[in-house]
């Protein structure tokens, strides 16, 4: 029904139009009774073999959501009546802000991709805090936590403080992201001595709380080998709990898009089908590297069971969807975990 009937009518729309669309006739529907009963028998999925226990918390399934659906912490119950094994919110800044000029969402239907330059467009921490006291389900829920725009990168650190503060008592985890390619400097931040330093500050304010929660970072698909090196070091020596691996990339060569069309979109960070290679490589050089060390939730081209039990061979304790969930529609998380179920049993 969505790839026939749903998908064609939200792809006549503008991608942020369609997204707003979304969110408003889910939080509709979603909320009658009967709506609900139909929505959990339709997707949901639940069984032994899929519960996991990774960085000390227990998830019901290793699906989840990624970051940018959900950024203000919305549509966390509906959501998870999707049948999510998790759910993270954000990106989150201090204060609230506009984001990048629209339009600054753009799908790329050939190669099943998206590109976004959405600019950490949120209400703020504290907005998301009011929605998030207010959630019924008990879904796992990350925080991923950025810095204002207007924030020069010495002083970022404050910015993820404000943000660890706020949100500590309501989420499961936090997620630092450094990677995205639409906040103008913020990639300077994965450089090794200044994402040590605020690696180290988060951690030791999440410490000092009565009930530490597990930090990770997500990086970027772009990153060297040897500066990979260098994020395995870091969190080895900073003691966080994991990786989410990856963010959007800039690089637009596997992108079967007619140049001009790509060029004329200007700048972006692309997900969806052409990420899933790059992605994997990532997850299984940091497994490799790293000798399984620490967690990693691998994020990127996940469009089928396949995909995602890819991620975890290659090293991945988690996954997370978005850009498939978008071209291959809400089913794709129950599909994702029939297979996983097979693979799993054999």
């Amino acid at each position: 029904m969505y790839k026939s009937i749903l998908k064609p009518l939200f792809f006549l729309k503008k991608p942020e139009d369609a997204h707003h669309f979304t969110f408003d006739l889910t939080k509709f529907t979603f909320n009658f009774p009967i709506a609900k009963s139909i929505v959990k028998s339709t997707f949901q999925l639940d069984h032994p073999s899929l519960e996991r226990e990774v960085f000390g918390l227990k998830f019901k399934n290793p699906v989840g959501l990624a970051a940018g659906f959900d950024k203000d912490a919305k549509l966390i119950d509906e959501m998870a009546m999707l049948g999510f094994g998790f759910i993270e919110i954000g990106t989150l800044t201090p204060k609230p802000q506009d984001g990048n000029p629209q339009p600054r969402l753009f799908r790329l239907p050939s190669d099943e991709s998206l590109i976004n330059r959405m600019g950490f467009n949120n209400g703020g921490v504290h907005e998301a805090v009011k929605r998030l006291k207010k959630r019924k389900s008990d879904v796992i829920v990350g925080g991923n936590i950025g810095k204002n725009k207007v924030t020069p990168n010495e002083n970022a650190v404050d910015d993820y403080l404000i943000c660890l503060e706020a949100l500590h008592p309501y989420v499961d985890y936090f997620v630092v992201n450094v990677s995205s390619p639409n906040t103008p400097n913020l990639r300077d931040l994965q450089e090794k001595e200044p994402l040590t330093k605020l690696l180290l500050a988060v951690k030791k304010a999440n410490d000092q709380k009565e009930n530490p929660k597990p930090i990770l970072l997500k990086i970027a698909p772009d990153l060297t080998n040897g500066q990979l090196d260098d994020i395995v070091d870091i969190v080895l020596e900073t003691k966080i709990d994991g990786v989410i691996a990856t963010n959007t990339t800039i690089d637009r060569s596997q992108l079967s898009t007619p140049v001009s069309q790509v060029e004329a979109i200007g700048a972006g960070g692309v997900s969806g089908k052409v990420l899933g290679k790059r992605s994997t490589e990532v997850i299984r050089y940091l497994s490799e590297k790293s000798n399984k060390s620490f967690p990693i939730i691998g994020v990127g081209g996940i469009f089928s069971a396949e995909d995602a039990i890819e991620k975890l061979e290659a090293g991945a304790s988690l996954v997370q969807v978005y850009s498939g969930m978008i071209y291959e529609g809400p089913g794709l998380i129950k599909k994702i975990k029939k297979g996983l179920l097979a693979y799993f049993s054999r």
